[in-house]
Protein backbone atom coordinates (compact mmCIF):
# COMPACT_ATOMS: atom_id res chain seq x y z
CA UNK A 1 0.00 0.00 0.00
CA UNK A 2 1.26 3.33 -0.76
CA UNK A 3 2.41 5.54 1.91
CA UNK A 4 0.10 8.36 1.43
CA UNK A 5 -2.80 5.59 1.14
CA UNK A 6 -1.69 4.45 4.19
CA UNK A 7 -1.37 7.90 6.40
CA UNK A 8 -4.85 8.50 4.60
CA UNK A 9 -6.63 5.41 6.16
CA UNK A 10 -5.11 6.17 9.87
CA UNK A 11 -6.19 9.52 9.44
CA UNK A 12 -10.11 8.56 8.80
CA UNK A 13 -9.81 5.82 11.27
CA UNK A 14 -8.58 7.67 13.90
CA UNK A 15 -11.04 10.68 13.06
CA UNK A 16 -13.95 8.18 13.28
CA UNK A 17 -13.04 7.54 16.79
CA UNK A 18 -13.10 10.85 17.67
CA UNK A 19 -16.93 11.13 18.38
CA UNK A 20 -17.00 8.65 20.83
CA UNK A 21 -14.05 9.80 22.42
CA UNK A 22 -14.92 13.49 22.91
CA UNK A 23 -18.28 12.23 23.97
CA UNK A 24 -16.60 10.20 26.85
CA UNK A 25 -14.42 12.82 27.56
CA UNK A 26 -17.57 15.42 28.19
CA UNK A 27 -19.49 13.05 29.94
CA UNK A 28 -21.94 13.89 31.41
CA UNK A 29 -22.71 16.97 29.84
CA UNK A 30 -26.46 16.52 31.02
CA UNK A 31 -28.93 15.27 33.55
CA UNK A 32 -28.33 11.01 34.09
CA UNK A 33 -31.85 8.76 34.72
CA UNK A 34 -31.56 5.78 37.35
CA UNK A 35 -34.21 3.98 37.45
CA UNK A 36 -34.98 1.77 40.40
CA UNK A 37 -37.11 -1.03 40.67
CA UNK A 38 -38.96 -0.47 43.70
CA UNK A 39 -41.66 2.22 45.21
CA UNK A 40 -40.81 5.07 45.78
CA UNK A 41 -40.33 5.40 50.02
CA UNK A 42 -39.46 1.92 50.26
CA UNK A 43 -35.63 1.28 51.62
CA UNK A 44 -34.02 0.88 48.08
CA UNK A 45 -35.73 3.82 47.18
CA UNK A 46 -34.71 5.89 49.88
CA UNK A 47 -30.86 4.19 49.99
CA UNK A 48 -30.45 4.72 46.14
CA UNK A 49 -31.30 8.39 46.11
CA UNK A 50 -29.19 9.38 48.99
CA UNK A 51 -26.31 7.91 46.95
CA UNK A 52 -27.50 9.33 43.53
CA UNK A 53 -27.27 12.51 45.22
CA UNK A 54 -24.00 12.37 46.13
CA UNK A 55 -22.53 10.72 42.91
CA UNK A 56 -24.41 13.50 41.09
CA UNK A 57 -21.94 16.28 43.02
CA UNK A 58 -18.63 14.42 41.82
CA UNK A 59 -20.04 13.91 38.30
CA UNK A 60 -21.72 17.77 37.82
CA UNK A 61 -24.66 16.76 37.00
CA UNK A 62 -28.29 15.74 38.15
CA UNK A 63 -29.04 12.20 38.48
CA UNK A 64 -33.27 11.83 38.07
CA UNK A 65 -34.17 8.90 39.91
CA UNK A 66 -36.91 7.32 38.38
CA UNK A 67 -39.15 4.41 40.07
CA UNK A 68 -40.20 1.21 38.19
CA UNK A 69 -42.03 -0.79 41.01
CA UNK A 70 -43.77 -4.57 39.44
CA UNK A 71 -41.93 -7.42 37.66
CA UNK A 72 -39.08 -8.58 40.73
CA UNK A 73 -37.74 -5.52 40.77
CA UNK A 74 -36.01 -6.45 37.30
CA UNK A 75 -37.78 -3.40 34.83
CA UNK A 76 -34.65 -1.05 35.01
CA UNK A 77 -32.45 -3.57 33.83
CA UNK A 78 -35.01 -4.67 31.14
CA UNK A 79 -35.42 -1.18 30.07
CA UNK A 80 -31.59 0.03 30.18
CA UNK A 81 -30.82 -2.77 27.89
CA UNK A 82 -32.68 -1.30 25.12
CA UNK A 83 -31.39 2.00 25.90
CA UNK A 84 -28.64 3.90 23.97
CA UNK A 85 -25.20 3.02 25.37
CA UNK A 86 -23.97 6.41 26.15
CA UNK A 87 -24.17 6.30 29.83
CA UNK A 88 -27.50 8.28 30.47
CA UNK A 89 -30.29 5.81 31.32
CA UNK A 90 -28.62 3.48 34.27
CA UNK A 91 -30.55 0.95 36.51
CA UNK A 92 -30.39 -0.16 40.36
CA UNK A 93 -30.51 -4.43 39.18
CA UNK A 94 -31.41 -7.54 41.59
CA UNK A 95 -30.54 -10.52 41.80
CA UNK A 96 -34.04 -11.57 39.65
CA UNK A 97 -32.55 -10.31 37.11
CA UNK A 98 -30.14 -13.61 36.35
CA UNK A 99 -32.79 -15.97 36.99
CA UNK A 100 -35.53 -14.32 34.40
CA UNK A 101 -34.30 -16.19 31.46
CA UNK A 102 -34.92 -19.39 33.27
CA UNK A 103 -38.29 -18.95 34.40
CA UNK A 104 -39.91 -16.68 31.25
CA UNK A 105 -38.91 -16.30 27.47
CA UNK A 106 -36.72 -13.57 26.97
CA UNK A 107 -34.78 -11.51 23.66
CA UNK A 108 -32.58 -10.37 25.64
CA UNK A 109 -29.49 -11.98 27.84
CA UNK A 110 -28.41 -10.16 31.17
CA UNK A 111 -24.87 -11.83 30.74
CA UNK A 112 -24.71 -9.87 27.45
CA UNK A 113 -26.43 -7.24 27.09
CA UNK A 114 -25.78 -5.27 30.34
CA UNK A 115 -22.51 -3.55 31.33
CA UNK A 116 -21.83 -3.80 35.60
CA UNK A 117 -20.91 -0.71 36.69
CA UNK A 118 -20.35 -1.47 40.64
CA UNK A 119 -22.40 -3.36 43.20
CA UNK A 120 -23.38 -1.31 45.94
CA UNK A 121 -24.96 -3.04 48.70
CA UNK A 122 -27.36 -6.15 49.64
CA UNK A 123 -30.77 -6.61 51.75
CA UNK A 124 -31.00 -7.92 55.44
CA UNK A 125 -33.61 -10.34 55.05
CA UNK A 126 -36.27 -11.80 57.47
CA UNK A 127 -39.68 -13.20 58.27
CA UNK A 128 -42.11 -11.49 60.45
CA UNK A 129 -45.94 -12.10 61.98
CA UNK A 130 -48.21 -9.75 63.27
CA UNK A 131 -47.88 -8.85 67.08
CA UNK A 132 -51.05 -10.71 67.32
CA UNK A 133 -50.35 -13.46 65.64
CA UNK A 134 -50.02 -17.14 67.57
CA UNK A 135 -46.54 -17.96 66.63
CA UNK A 136 -43.90 -16.60 68.96
CA UNK A 137 -40.87 -18.42 67.41
CA UNK A 138 -39.69 -20.36 64.37
CA UNK A 139 -40.44 -23.23 65.73
CA UNK A 140 -44.26 -22.28 66.09
CA UNK A 141 -44.75 -21.31 63.05
CA UNK A 142 -43.10 -25.17 61.27
CA UNK A 143 -45.88 -26.90 63.62
CA UNK A 144 -48.28 -25.10 62.26
CA UNK A 145 -47.41 -25.14 58.80
CA UNK A 146 -46.88 -29.42 59.33
CA UNK A 147 -50.56 -30.10 60.92
CA UNK A 148 -52.00 -27.34 58.35
CA UNK A 149 -50.08 -27.82 54.76
CA UNK A 150 -51.08 -24.69 52.59
CA UNK A 151 -53.00 -22.86 55.02
CA UNK A 152 -50.35 -20.32 56.10
CA UNK A 153 -50.08 -17.66 53.26
CA UNK A 154 -47.11 -15.41 53.29
CA UNK A 155 -46.35 -12.33 51.38
CA UNK A 156 -43.05 -11.49 49.66
CA UNK A 157 -41.55 -7.72 48.54
CA UNK A 158 -41.45 -7.36 44.59
CA UNK A 159 -43.61 -10.10 42.97
CA UNK A 160 -43.29 -13.49 42.62
CA UNK A 161 -39.64 -14.97 41.63
CA UNK A 162 -37.73 -12.35 43.81
CA UNK A 163 -35.23 -13.49 46.21
CA UNK A 164 -37.55 -13.39 48.97
CA UNK A 165 -40.37 -15.46 47.32
CA UNK A 166 -37.67 -18.22 46.37
CA UNK A 167 -36.03 -18.18 49.33
CA UNK A 168 -39.05 -18.52 51.49
CA UNK A 169 -39.76 -21.84 48.90
CA UNK A 170 -36.45 -22.92 49.73
CA UNK A 171 -36.82 -22.38 53.57
CA UNK A 172 -40.18 -23.97 53.19
CA UNK A 173 -38.85 -27.42 51.12
CA UNK A 174 -35.66 -27.38 53.87
CA UNK A 175 -38.50 -27.33 57.15
CA UNK A 176 -40.67 -30.27 55.15
CA UNK A 177 -43.61 -27.68 54.93
CA UNK A 178 -46.20 -26.20 52.46
CA UNK A 179 -47.21 -22.48 52.34
CA UNK A 180 -49.16 -20.42 50.37
CA UNK A 181 -47.26 -17.26 48.37
CA UNK A 182 -48.83 -13.99 47.95
CA UNK A 183 -47.19 -11.53 45.60
CA UNK A 184 -46.95 -8.01 46.35
CA UNK A 185 -45.36 -5.19 44.71
CA UNK A 186 -43.20 -3.70 47.51
CA UNK A 187 -42.75 -3.03 51.16
CA UNK A 188 -45.08 -0.94 51.49
CA UNK A 189 -48.02 -2.49 50.58
CA UNK A 190 -46.81 -6.00 52.26
CA UNK A 191 -46.34 -4.62 55.43
CA UNK A 192 -50.23 -2.66 55.01
CA UNK A 193 -51.32 -6.44 54.38
CA UNK A 194 -49.26 -8.33 57.24
CA UNK A 195 -50.58 -5.85 59.73
CA UNK A 196 -54.08 -5.28 58.45
CA UNK A 197 -54.12 -9.62 59.18
CA UNK A 198 -54.50 -10.23 54.79
CA UNK A 199 -51.18 -12.42 55.25
CA UNK A 200 -50.37 -14.55 58.11
CA UNK A 201 -46.29 -13.51 57.20
CA UNK A 202 -43.80 -11.71 55.34
CA UNK A 203 -41.06 -12.54 54.07
CA UNK A 204 -39.11 -9.11 53.07
CA UNK A 205 -35.90 -6.82 53.48
CA UNK A 206 -35.23 -4.88 56.55
CA UNK A 207 -38.44 -3.08 55.88
CA UNK A 208 -39.73 -4.60 58.59
CA UNK A 209 -37.49 -3.01 60.78
CA UNK A 210 -39.99 -0.21 62.47
CA UNK A 211 -42.79 -2.66 62.50
CA UNK A 212 -40.73 -4.88 64.68
CA UNK A 213 -39.17 -2.13 67.15
CA UNK A 214 -42.70 -0.90 67.76
CA UNK A 215 -44.21 -3.63 68.75
CA UNK A 216 -46.67 -4.55 65.47
CA UNK A 217 -44.81 -7.46 64.28
CA UNK A 218 -42.45 -10.37 65.67
CA UNK A 219 -39.46 -10.95 63.92
CA UNK A 220 -39.12 -15.63 63.77
CA UNK A 221 -35.85 -15.65 61.70
CA UNK A 222 -33.44 -13.40 59.85
CA UNK A 223 -31.64 -15.09 56.53
CA UNK A 224 -27.88 -13.75 56.89
CA UNK A 225 -25.00 -14.85 57.85
CA UNK A 226 -25.31 -13.19 61.40
CA UNK A 227 -27.61 -12.07 63.61
CA UNK A 228 -28.91 -8.76 63.37
CA UNK A 229 -27.24 -6.09 66.09
CA UNK A 230 -30.80 -4.69 66.41
CA UNK A 231 -32.41 -7.62 66.98
CA UNK A 232 -29.75 -10.34 69.22
CA UNK A 233 -32.51 -12.36 70.25
CA UNK A 234 -33.60 -13.53 66.96
CA UNK A 235 -31.69 -17.04 65.05
CA UNK A 236 -30.07 -16.88 61.87
CA UNK A 237 -31.88 -19.68 59.86
CA UNK A 238 -28.24 -21.56 60.11
CA UNK A 239 -28.43 -21.52 63.70
CA UNK A 240 -32.33 -23.26 63.08
CA UNK A 241 -30.46 -25.80 61.27
CA UNK A 242 -31.64 -24.41 57.39
CA UNK A 243 -28.07 -24.07 55.69
CA UNK A 244 -29.14 -21.03 53.69
CA UNK A 245 -27.89 -17.37 53.58
CA UNK A 246 -30.04 -14.70 51.38
CA UNK A 247 -28.33 -10.71 51.32
CA UNK A 248 -29.41 -10.49 47.48
CA UNK A 249 -27.07 -8.03 46.46
CA UNK A 250 -27.37 -5.06 44.17
CA UNK A 251 -25.75 -2.95 41.71
CA UNK A 252 -25.88 -0.63 38.93
CA UNK A 253 -26.07 -1.60 35.20
CA UNK A 254 -25.91 0.33 31.63
CA UNK A 255 -26.32 -1.09 27.84
CA UNK A 256 -23.46 -2.67 26.16
CA UNK A 257 -21.46 -0.89 24.39
CA UNK A 258 -21.22 1.59 27.08
CA UNK A 259 -17.95 3.22 26.60
CA UNK A 260 -15.61 2.24 29.34
CA UNK A 261 -14.63 5.38 30.19
CA UNK A 262 -18.11 5.97 30.77
CA UNK A 263 -19.01 2.96 33.00
CA UNK A 264 -15.34 4.25 35.07
CA UNK A 265 -16.60 7.92 35.64
CA UNK A 266 -20.18 5.83 36.78
CA UNK A 267 -18.23 3.47 38.69
CA UNK A 268 -15.91 6.22 40.60
CA UNK A 269 -18.31 8.62 41.13
CA UNK A 270 -20.67 6.06 42.58
CA UNK A 271 -17.96 4.66 44.63
CA UNK A 272 -16.96 7.76 46.45
CA UNK A 273 -20.70 8.30 47.36
CA UNK A 274 -21.00 4.71 48.44
CA UNK A 275 -18.07 5.47 50.80
CA UNK A 276 -19.79 8.69 52.24
CA UNK A 277 -20.52 8.65 55.91
CA UNK A 278 -24.74 9.81 54.90
CA UNK A 279 -25.09 6.74 52.48
CA UNK A 280 -23.68 4.23 55.26
CA UNK A 281 -26.11 5.86 57.96
CA UNK A 282 -28.82 5.45 55.35
CA UNK A 283 -28.20 2.01 54.75
CA UNK A 284 -27.53 1.11 58.36
CA UNK A 285 -30.73 2.73 58.75
CA UNK A 286 -32.64 -0.47 57.12
CA UNK A 287 -29.42 -2.55 58.47
CA UNK A 288 -27.94 -2.77 55.15
CA UNK A 289 -24.18 -3.06 54.24
CA UNK A 290 -21.94 -1.31 51.84
CA UNK A 291 -21.18 -4.57 49.42
CA UNK A 292 -18.43 -2.84 47.09
CA UNK A 293 -17.63 -4.66 43.88
CA UNK A 294 -15.95 -3.19 40.31
CA UNK A 295 -16.75 -3.65 37.11
CA UNK A 296 -14.80 -6.59 36.57
CA UNK A 297 -15.76 -8.24 40.32
CA UNK A 298 -19.64 -7.36 39.25
CA UNK A 299 -19.67 -8.63 35.96
CA UNK A 300 -17.67 -12.03 37.30
CA UNK A 301 -19.93 -12.24 40.20
CA UNK A 302 -23.05 -11.94 37.38
CA UNK A 303 -21.86 -14.65 35.90
CA UNK A 304 -21.27 -17.19 39.20
CA UNK A 305 -25.23 -16.10 40.58
CA UNK A 306 -26.92 -17.33 37.35
CA UNK A 307 -24.77 -20.82 37.19
CA UNK A 308 -26.64 -20.67 40.63
CA UNK A 309 -29.64 -18.81 40.35
CA UNK A 310 -30.35 -21.73 37.57
CA UNK A 311 -29.80 -24.93 39.84
CA UNK A 312 -32.19 -23.21 42.04
CA UNK A 313 -34.86 -22.56 39.69
CA UNK A 314 -35.09 -26.32 38.45
CA UNK A 315 -35.13 -27.77 41.34
CA UNK A 316 -37.92 -25.79 42.55
CA UNK A 317 -39.39 -26.96 39.20
CA UNK A 318 -40.11 -23.14 38.50
CA UNK A 319 -38.45 -23.40 34.96
CA UNK A 320 -40.36 -21.69 32.26
CA UNK A 321 -42.09 -24.78 29.59
CA UNK A 322 -39.45 -25.77 27.07
CA UNK A 323 -41.38 -26.08 23.79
Amino acid sequence: MPRWVWKSVCVLATCAGLPAVHAADNFPSRPIKLQVGFPAGGPTDITMRVMAEHASKTLGQPIVVENKPGAGGTLPATTVQMSPPDGYSIGQSPLGIFRMGYTQKMNWDPLKDLRYIINLTGYTFGLTVPANSPFNSWQDFVAYAKANPGKITYGSAGGNLTSPHLTMERIAEAAGIQLTHVPFKGSADLAQALLGGHVMAAADSSAFVPYVESGKAKLLNVWGEKRMERFPNVPTLKELGIDIVQTSPYGLVAPKGTPPEVVKKLHDAFKKALEDKSSIDALAKYDMLPNYMSSEQYTQFAREVSQREKVIIERLGLEKVKN
